[in-house]
């Protein structure tokens, strides 16, 4: 038993390897279609490497920092967890820009071929994550038996996360803003027009923050769930090794119940492509359920509790990733009223567009955090709080299927752009604009999905915090009376805004420069709009990996700085104040941006299939707008609002001895 999760981890590897087989097996097709696949590849390889050798400078020297401060062991295990994020984003995305070639040329043959191959490229990188996740957690606690280590671990993933959201985010949103306010509000040419001379950044940002980004989400905040149980169990049952290695053995089922649900996702009859991929999540959910019951009812009675006590945490756990899937789906997709109502202001102005999708946007907070406030209150009460600990990492334990799910998008997305730049027929766009519309609904839910989850894990955390300073014989207690107390929380929510303010200006900065080139080109370039001559692309694709490279570092090193700061300045009171305050704002801010920003761009997809007076109309430039204020929104200060918070709590974590 002992050995399983590492047995595990690499059968996750194997399997990732053999869907890259079956990716690579598909035919690739020839002409435009493939010079524009490798022109992705490659914007998307180069941005990746630099933006990689810039954090590697960073990484250096708070791998130093760590060495002097705590030990070589630390030191090593938070180098381990950065360079397993990093691979793992990286990998997934030279798949994900291969497959996405691939489906353009399967959906030549049809709906069903192209499905199977885009959800199967996605999977690459939802497996590598996993199991590179698990790998690293197991591996590094059978070696050292050092939980420290493993927090450094989770330290070193969520940096890379950070960095990963923001410079992908910022290259991905300024290219699809500049893109999109030149090409379809002032020239009025479609989306992906080969003519635009941003459009190949826009389709290599799909890439380096849909799929790259996201797996290095997601990668750190299974392992710092995985770990923040880990360190929470020994702290609470001091001497009990099943504490230690129960998340553990409960990732590992999940991994095997998700690779058997990647087969039960199949187009049916009525060629339903939400429903094929749901079948996978809800197999995923299902058969993990099943398969966790002979662990826990194995491990109770070392808790000295019943066994259903156990189980219920990781039934809620299961049960949460499910609801929150769907509630995302209910804001973020054109086919209920949230959606709707964006585009039905649209029709009376820009403005009514913007104040509806805000309005959207605060509303997706409410059942996510009713939601999470239930889970919270049935698995305290079942198992305190190492039951939250136990249902945050079941949880998190369906990431495999999620990224599968996720990395769909970016498939789907730039399948459909290589249609429209390489010309292909009309039957062929159809298919592939179908998928991409699914494709951008799969990535807002798994957006809700990381922020739920990062949320509960970052709780986790804050109770591992509280922990480690009563083992170290600190008497503290976080009472609202205690102005110290009170600042943190405040300095907690401000670290949150002025993280996504500078996450914002940053988009804002970068595309301004982005729509500054492309009315150069189309002023300067003769017949280019006519399509009589070639936009330089590569000067947009630099612009913005400049721009990308240069903006992420500040808003990155704000969550090490801060509890930094605060920690040493004010105290363990103070920092704790910021770690809740954090948690709280970060939560309700990242869940408003991420489904406002999703409602706005389904918004004006659902304008551009015909409805209230379709492409070119005064409701689809009002449209476009709000997509354009919505991009950043969901894509880039959102989502990496999840890896911040978890930086601070584990910042605070390993400061923890030096403070008390």
């Amino acid at each position: 038993m002992l050995y399983l999760p590492v047995i595990i981890s690499i059968f996750s590897l194997l399997f990732a390897y053999f869907l890259v087989g079956e990716v690579k097996k598909a035919p690739s097709g020839s002409g435009k279609q493939v010079e524009i696949s490798f022109a992705i590849k490659e914007g998307a390889t180069a941005f990746l490497r630099r933006q990689y050798m810039t954090i590697g400078v960073i990484a250096v020297f708070l791998f130093l920092i760590l060495f002097f401060s705590l030990g070589l062991t630390t030191a090593f295990g938070f180098l381990i967890g950065a360079v397993f994020s990093g691979l793992a984003g990286f990998v997934g995305m030279m798949i994900s820009t291969s497959a996405n070639l691939k489906v353009t040329e399967a959906a030549k043959s049809g709906l069903k071929k192209a499905l199977d191959l885009s959800f199967r490229g996605g999977a690459v990188t939802g497996f590598l994550v996993v199991g590179l996740g698990l790998l690293a957690v197991s591996l590094l606690y059978l070696l050292t038996k050092d939980l420290k280590a493993l927090l450094a671990l989770g330290f070193g993933g969520s940096l890379i996360s950070v960095f990963a959201r923001l410079g992908g985010g910022i290259y991905t949103k300024a290219a699809d803003v500049g893109a999109d306010l030149v090409g379809k509000v002032e020239k009025g040419i479609p989306e992906d027009d080969p003519r635009n001379p941003a459009v190949i950044a826009d389709l290599v940002g799909d890439n380096v923050g849909d799929c790259a980004g996201m797996a290095a989400d997601l990668f750190e905040t299974y392992v710092v769930t995985i770990v923040a149980a880990m360190v929470l169990g020994s702290l609470i049952f001091p001497g009990v090794i099943g504490a230690v290695l129960l998340p553990l053995y409960l990732a590992s089922i999940a991994i095997l119940a998700s690779i058997v649900a990647v087969f039960f996702v199949r187009l049916g009859k009525n060629e339903n492509i939400i429903f094929a991929l749901f079948k996978g999540l809800l197999g995923a959910g299902v058969l993990s359920g099943l398969g966790f019951l002979p662990i826990v009812f194995k491990m109770a009675p070392i808790f000295k509790t019943s066994e259903i006590r156990l189980y219920l945490p990781s039934l809620i756990g299961l049960l949460l990733a499910f609801f929150i899937f769907l509630i995302t789906d209910y804001f973020t997709s054109k086919k209920y009223s949230p959606v709707k109502t964006i585009a039905l202001a649209s029709v009376s102005g820009h403005a009514p567009n913007i104040i509806a999708g805000l309005a959207v946007g605060m509303k997706a907070t409410i059942l996510p955090v009713l939601l999470l406030s239930f889970g919270i209150l049935v698995a305290f009460w079942a198992g305190g709080m190492y039951g939250l600990g136990i249902a945050v990492v079941s949880m998190l334990s369906l990431t495999g299927i999620i990224i599968a799910l996720d990395s769909f998008g970016p498939i789907t997305d730039n399948a459909s752009g290589i249609s429209e730049m390489a010309g292909l027929p009309e039957e062929n766009r159809k298919i592939t604009d179908a998928l991409d519309a699914v494709g951008n609904t799969t990535k807002a839910t798994t957006k809700g999905y990381a922020i739920a989850s990062a949320g509960l894990a970052a709780l986790v955390l804050f109770s591992a915090y509280t922990q480690e300073l009563s083992k170290l014989g600190a008497k503290v207690q976080f009472f609202l009376e205690d102005p110290l107390v009170l600042i943190g929380l405040f300095i907690g929510g401000i670290t949150a805004y002025y993280f996504t303010a500078l996450s914002m200006t940053a988009v804002n900065k970068a595309a301004t420069m982005v729509v500054e080139e492309v009315r150069r080109q189309f002023k300067e370039i003769i017949g280019l709009m006519e399509g009589k001559a070639k936009p330089d692309y590569a000067r947009c694709v630099d612009i913005v990996t400049k721009a990308a490279l240069k903006e992420m570092i500040l808003p990155a090193l704000l969550p090490v700085i801060v509890p930094i700061l605060v920690g040493f300045g004010l105290g363990i009171e103070a920092l704790g104040g910021v770690l809740i305050g954090s948690i709280i704002v970060g939560m309700f801010l990242a869940l408003s941006m991420t489904s406002g920003g999703g409602a706005w761009d389904n918004a004006k997809k659902y304008i551009e299939e015909g409805n209230l007076g379709g492409k070119g109309s005064f409701a689809h430039q009002a449209a476009v707008t709000g997509d354009t204020v919505g991009d950043p929104c969901k894509d880039t200060a959102g989502p990496a609002i999840n890896p911040m918070i978890k930086v601070l709590n584990i910042v605070a974590l390993l400061l923890v001895s030096f403070l008390v």
